[in-house]
C-alpha cells in the first residue's frame, strides 16, 4: 500500500509539471493558449495512465493495463463529474453536447468491443491513435473557426508563459522523471497488493489503479467546479476518456503487442458505455449536469463496486 500511495503522489506532481512545463513551452512557441489546452493539457492530466498502462503491459501484467483504462474511464464520469457536480451544477458548452460526448460515447463503444474480443492487437492499436489523430484535427479546426469568429477562445482558458525557457524544460523533464518512476512504484504496489489479498490484476487495475491515475483530472476538475469554470471540469474528463480509449490504449497496444483482455468480462465495458452514454440525457436537460444528476453518477460507481469486488 505504501508504494501505491507515494507511486500516486508522483504519478500527481509529474503530471502536474508536465502540464506547465509543456503548455507554456507551446505558448512561447506562439501556439493559442486554446489549442495548447486541447492538446498538451489533456495530454498531461491522461499522462499518468499512460505511463501505468504502458509499463505494466510491457511487464506482461494486461490486467492492471486495461483495467487501469477502463477503471478510469468509469471513475472520472462517476466519481469526478459526480463530485463536482455537487459542488457546483455543470453547465454543458452545446459544442461539448453536440461533438465531443457523441465522439466519447462512439470511442467507449469500440473500446468495450475490443477488450470484450478477449485481445487488443497491436493493428487496432494503430487504428486508435489514427483515430485520435483524426479527432484532434477536427477538434483544433473547430476551435480556430469558433476563436476567428468571436475574437476570443470560448471558455476559459488560463495558461501563461513562465519567465524562463529553462524553467519550462525543468519542468518538462521533472515531470516525466517522475511519472516513469511513480508509474513503476504504482503498479508493483498494486500488483503486491493483489498477491497479498488474493483478488485479480484486472480488479485491482479497475479500482485502485484507476482512481490514482485519475488524480490530475480529479484535481482539475474540483477546482474548476469551486471557480465555476464548468467548461474545463466537465471538459477534461470528456476530453481525457477520449484520450484514453484512442491515445492509451492505442499505443500501449501497439508499443507492447497484443493485450491479454480476456480476464475482463463484457460487464465492464458496459458499465463503461452505459455511463458515457448517462452524460447525454444528463447534459441534455437544461444543458447542466444538476446536483442530483452528480449524486446519482456516485451511486452508480458505487453499485459498480458492490457487483465487481466479490468477482
Amino acid at each position: 500500500m505504501f508504494l501505491i500511495i507515494i507511486g500516486g503522489l508522483l504519478l500527481f506532481f509529474g503530471a502536474e509539471g508536465l502540464v506547465r512545463g509543456s503548455a507554456s513551452l507551446a505558448l512561447r512557441l506562439g501556439v493559442h493558449p486554446l489549442i495548447a489546452g486541447l492538446t498538451v493539457v489533456a495530454f498531461g492530466t491522461s499522462a499518468p495512465e499512460l505511463s501505468v498502462s504502458v509499463s505494466a503491459a510491457l511487464e506482461g501484467r494486461g490486467g492492471i493495463a486495461i483495467g487501469n483504462i477502463v477503471g478510469s474511464n468509469i471513475f472520472n464520469i462517476a466519481v469526478i463529474l459526480g463530485i463536482a457536480s455537487l459542488i457546483n451544477p455543470l453547465g454543458i458548452h452545446l459544442d461539448i453536447l453536440k461533438r465531443d460526448i457523441p465522439v466519447l460515447i462512439g470511442t467507449s463503444l469500440v473500446g468495450m468491443f475490443l477488450i470484450a474480443s478477449g485481445n487488443v492487437t497491436r493493428v487496432a492499436g494503430i487504428l486508435l491513435v489514427i483515430g485520435l489523430l483524426i479527432y484532434l484535427f477536427f477538434t483544433i479546426k473547430a476551435a480556430r473557426k469558433s476563436f476567428a469568429a468571436s475574437g476570443a477562445p470560448p471558455g476559459e482558458v488560463d495558461l501563461q508563459p513562465s519567465k524562463s525557457i529553462l524553467i519550462d524544460l525543468v519542468f518538462v523533464a521533472g515531470g516525466l522523471a517522475l511519472l516513469v518512476y511513480g508509474s513503476g512504484l504504482f503498479v508493483d504496489g498494486a500488483t503486491f497488493l493483489a498477491k497479498k489479498i488474493g483478488i485479480s490484476d484486472a480488479i485491482i487495475g479497475l479500482t485502485i489503479v484507476a482512481a490514482g491515475t485519475s488524480l490530475p483530472e480529479l484535481a482539475t476538475s474540483v477546482v474548476a467546479a469551486f471557480r465555476k469554470q464548468s467548461d474545463i471540469a466537465i471538459g477534461n474528463v470528456v476530453g481525457s476518456n477520449i484520450f484514453n480509449i484512442l491515445c492509451i490504449l492505442g499505443l500501449t497496444a501497439s508499443v507492447s503487442g497484443d493485450i491479454d483482455s480476456s480476464g475482463f468480462e463484457l460487464r465492464d465495458g458496459l458499465v463503461m458505455l452505459g455511463l458515457s452514454c448517462l452524460l447525454l440525457p444528463f447534459s441534455m436537460s437544461g444543458m447542466k449536469i444538476s446536483r442530483w444528476e452528480g449524486s446519482v453518477l456516485l451511486l452508480c460507481y458505487l453499485g459498480y463496486l458492490m457487483v465487481l469486488w466479490p468477482r
